[in-house]
């Protein structure tokens, strides 16, 4: 479609988690540095928040690429809407660990034996879980108990709990008290600046092989900024549907006025004609 017209090599703006396309705003390069001496540090528990959109995801695959395979085993767990039970089964399942009985006890026993043989192999687990706030107290206190397992000089597993806002709110509960206690590291996202806005929309774009300078206007970045406050997931849907209307008009600069159309088919009581309709009736006019 348009990646041809703007000489794009891959969609720079899908909203899929990719690491590839990775930008460090301030914000995050402090939140992954953070992160990164938790792990090598073995913190034992750390916890990751932001608000929808902000990156979490990414930069979580994006830690887990740049780990090397040789010195830490890694594992992330991305559904955590599931028993306590259920939990143990898919870590010991992503770490490749067997397990003879499939309980509750079994699960914990081989998964132990496990961390006891990479720890002594000098590899370092690491255990991700993400969208962590849709966790049942029940779950996170299991999450707690794994890393009761556990040396007498240090820990196992490096655990890190990922998830929005509320995520804090949970812990904060009477009952996790003992789970809140020992999360040490702590990072938070937040959106970014307009200047690392602007650096995140270059970014993206050179990464996708394009090489023309100022594609979109400073008038539309800023457009941009301010209708996405700087939250990465709303800056690509924006970004990617301005390029979808450029292309239809064949223009190849995405302006502050097709930005601001854009944003206002987004609006949900626009009642003029969608944008979607705009690109059908273009494709069925052969153009």
């Amino acid at each position: 479609m348009y990646c041809d017209f703007f000489g794009f090599l891959e969609k720079p703006f899908t909203i899929t988690p990719n690491p590839h396309f990775v930008f460090l705003s301030s914000i995050h390069r402090e939140a992954y540095a953070r992160l990164l001496y938790g792990v090598d540090s073995h913190a034992g528990f750390i916890a990751l928040t932001g608000e929808v959109g902000t990156g979490k995801t990414t930069m979580l695959r994006t830690l887990l690429t740049q780990l090397d395979p040789e010195k830490y085993k890694s594992a992330l767990i991305f559904n955590p809407c599931i028993s306590a039970e259920q939990l143990l089964a898919g870590i010991c399942r992503e770490y490749g660990v067997e397990t003879v009985e499939k309980n509750r006890s079994g699960y914990i026993e081989a998964l132990n034996s496990f961390l006891i043989e990479e720890n002594s192999a000098g590899r370092t687990v690491v255990l991700v879980i993400d969208e962590a706030q849709n966790l049942e107290p029940e779950v996170l206190e299991q999450v707690r108990l794994i890393s009761n397992l556990e040396t007498e000089t240090d820990k196992l597993i490096q655990i890190i709990l990922a998830g929005q806002p509320e995520l804090n709110e949970i812990l904060q509960r009477h009952d996790l008290r003992q789970l809140n206690q020992r999360i040490t590291v702590r990072c938070r996202l937040t959106s970014m600046s307009l200047d690392d806005t602007i650096e995140y929309i270059k970014h993206r774009i050179k990464i996708s092989g394009n090489r023309i300078p100022n594609i979109f206007s400073r008038g539309a970045i800023r457009r941009i900024y301010k209708f996405s406050r700087g939250t990465p997931r709303l800056i690509n849907v924006v970004c990617e549907q301005a390029l979808v209307m450029a292309w239809t008009d064949e223009i190849q600069t995405v302006s502050s006025s097709i930005v601001l159309e854009v944003i206002k088919e987004l609006q949900p009581d626009d009642e003029r004609e969608g944008l979607w309709c705009r690109i059908t009736r273009w494709l069925f006019a052969g153009k």
